[in-house]
């Protein structure tokens, strides 16, 4: 089992300020819980590209592309919504977040790694196809899935969230695309504020109360996504892996643990295995609670090692 280990120094230079969650040193959590735990030495380490242009607009409108490049600035913070900033180095982040994602799928896809995580941010999974929301400005897991099916002529592409909000940004995307199955477990009702009855073809969601544990978790999990990912058949797996639904995450509700994320990556790695040669990108979402996150992605990542 070989898997790709993608970032850029970049990811770390976006900052929206003091104070704001989604900081920098969250990638500094994953990769010193990493090294403490000897999981780095088995990772085959990638600087991720800037994705182009022509990747972009592959699930983005133009128009919204091309504000994001005017507003980028050289100076001080740029706010694209309440929660969502841009400092000096912001396009840049984005930019390499979301090449992340394409050199993920050219790896796994390619044959030249069985799975991928992508240690990036701005995470995406809210960004719109013409808008930045919670903390995302460029949709990765999108731009992934959408490189593979125009590239690489993919047929099933399943997409995954088990972030503990909603991938309304996801789910927006490629609400008419049948080639692609979005999954998503998230806490309801919570922001983004989606609702939480699928509305399309391809769109399953598993919305769990506040204050729910892992039992809860892994019961919506069976009932609404295992048989859907199975009947679908994927020929990849893209995981939006965000960590903040764990119990000590300031930021939500739910009282996920470590356990349960490995459970639900084993879960995903079967379907995987059983339809799509076991290939599977995963690109870091939400994760909040600095020393719980290196932990979490830790057991996710042990999971995909199987």
């Amino acid at each position: 089992m070989t898997i790709a280990y993608i970032t850029h120094p970049a990811c770390r230079r976006h900052d929206m300020g003091r104070g704001h969650p989604e900081s920098p040193r969250r990638l500094s959590a994953i990769e010193d819980h990493l090294l403490s735990t000897g999981l780095e030495l088995v990772l085959r380490h990638h600087e991720a590209p800037a994705a182009s242009h022509d990747q972009l607009i592959r699930v983005h409108d133009e128009a919204y592309v091309q504000r994001v490049f005017a507003l980028a600035p050289r100076e001080g913070l740029v706010w694209l919504d309440p929660d969502t900033a841009m400092n000096p180095h912001s396009l840049e982040a984005a930019l390499h977040a979301a090449g992340a994602a394409v050199l993920a799928v050219d790896l796994v896809l390619g044959g030249k790694a069985s799975c991928a995580f992508c240690n990036v941010r701005p995470p995406g999974h809210h960004a719109g196809r013409a808008r930045a929301m919670g903390f995302c400005i460029f949709n990765n897991v999108a731009i992934g899935a959408a490189h593979a099916l125009s590239q690489y002529g993919l047929e099933r592409v399943a997409i995954v969230d088990f972030d503990v909000h909603h991938g309304n940004g996801t789910e927006e995307i490629f609400r008419d695309e049948r080639r692609v199955l979005f999954c998503s477990s998230f806490q309801h009702p919570f922001y983004p504020f989606s609702d939480s009855v699928a509305e399309g073809e391809r769109l399953v969601k598993a919305p769990l109360a506040a204050g729910s544990k892992g039992h809860s978790f892994r019961a919506a999990i069976r009932a609404h996504w295992l048989a859907a990912l199975d009947a679908f058949r994927p020929q990849l797996v893209c995981i939006s892996a965000g960590f903040d639904a764990h119990h000590q995450d300031p930021m939500a509700e739910l009282n996920l643990t470590e356990r349960d994320y490995s459970w639900v990556t084993h879960e995903i790695k079967k379907i995987a295995d059983a339809h799509a040669g076991g290939r599977i990108i995963s690109l870091l979402e939400g994760g909040y609670a600095l020393p719980a996150l290196g932990r979490s992605v830790a057991a996710h990542i042990n999971a995909l090692l199987g």
